[in-house]
């Protein structure tokens, strides 16, 4: 029977459209867009009733904390600078042990750098047929040198299961992750280095460019000589 009922033709029932004398305000309203605008204005309604009552029914003798932290600035409360929180040597001691904590990671990942070479140093092999280049100069040797160690490497590459060798460029390639990681850490290591040496007591002074003997594009500061007792 479905089938002969959708073989009668309908009537097509279209949305009502907007009046004539109100086409200015654009499409007419359906009733699901009502009561979504209706939500959204009955939740903003309610949510300042309840302010309204906090306020209404606020203690004005009760203490909160951040009463002696914050000041008012045209009658808005704002909260006190943190700058001066800790005192001086609070501040070198953070700063120790952040340099230790960097230290730490800088020794962990040589540690992880050393086992990752070991590991990959088999494939790092001379071949049993050895063959002697003769070189003009050192620049030349050193060349004839790395031409070698690549086609050692790309022969004993070559005998190894596909499975292998993925996991071997995975090596090489977190080899040489850990190593950029090892750089970037010890540069912070300087770094900070310096910034706690610069908050400790004594006059310094940074040089100028001209009186640099190996000119660096980071400061260089020097400390007066004092006597120690």
């Amino acid at each position: 029977m479905s089938s002969y009922k959708n073989a009668i033709p309908r009537r097509a029932h279209k949305e009502r459209a907007q009046p004539q004398a109100r086409k200015k305000f654009g499409l007419l309203e359906k009733h699901k867009d009502y009561v979504v605008r209706a939500t959204a204005f009955h939740k903003k309604e309610q949510a300042l009733q309840k302010l309204k009552e906090k306020a209404a029914f606020r203690n004005p003798d009760e203490f909160y904390f951040k009463m002696v932290k914050t000041k008012t600035v045209d009658g808005v409360h704002r909260l006190e600078s943190q700058a001066n929180k800790y005192t001086q040597e609070e501040l070198m001691l953070m700063k120790t042990q952040d340099i230790g904590y960097i230290l730490q990671k800088v020794q962990s990942e040589k540690k992880k750098i050393e086992k990752l070479t070991a590991m990959l140093h088999s494939l790092d092999d001379q071949p049993s047929n050895r063959r002697v280049y003769y070189a003009e100069d050192r620049e030349e040797a050193e060349e004839l040198a790395s031409k070698a160690s690549e086609r050692s490497n790309l022969a004993a590459s070559n005998n190894l299961p596909s499975s292998i060798k993925r996991k071997t460029a995975t090596s090489y390639r977190e080899l040489e992750a850990r190593k950029s990681r090892v750089r970037d850490l010890e540069k912070l290591y300087m770094d900070m280095a310096m910034q706690k040496e610069l908050q400790k007591s004594g006059r310094k002074r940074k040089l100028r460019e001209e009186e640099l003997v190996n000119p660096t594009s980071k400061p260089v500061y020097k400390w007066r000589q004092e006597r120690k007792r």
